[in-house]
């Protein structure tokens, strides 16, 4: 991914992170769901949060054809003749 795309990810975290507490927050005053209950879900969001900070920091790395293998086949676009 782009380096804008990898700035806007780390722009975002803090805010997902404030906004998944007061929902838990929520959660805990208005529900019969209390914060001692709920906050797993804030390891799952920062986890979240994590993979896609790091998957759009780091470049795709294809994997090598082995010797002597035929080129993959162009890509189709669903719209597109043959």
């Amino acid at each position: 991914m782009n380096p804008q795309c990898t700035s806007l990810m780390r722009a975002v975290t803090g805010p997902i992170i404030l906004i998944t507490v007061g929902v838990l927050f929520v959660f805990d005053r208005f529900t019969a769901f209390h914060f001692g209950q709920t906050w797993p879900v804030l390891l799952i969001v920062i986890g979240l949060l994590r993979l896609l900070c790091r998957r759009a920091s780091s470049p795709r790395q294809l994997l090598p054809s082995p010797p002597g293998s035929p080129p993959p086949p162009p890509y189709n676009h669903p719209g597109d003749r043959p």
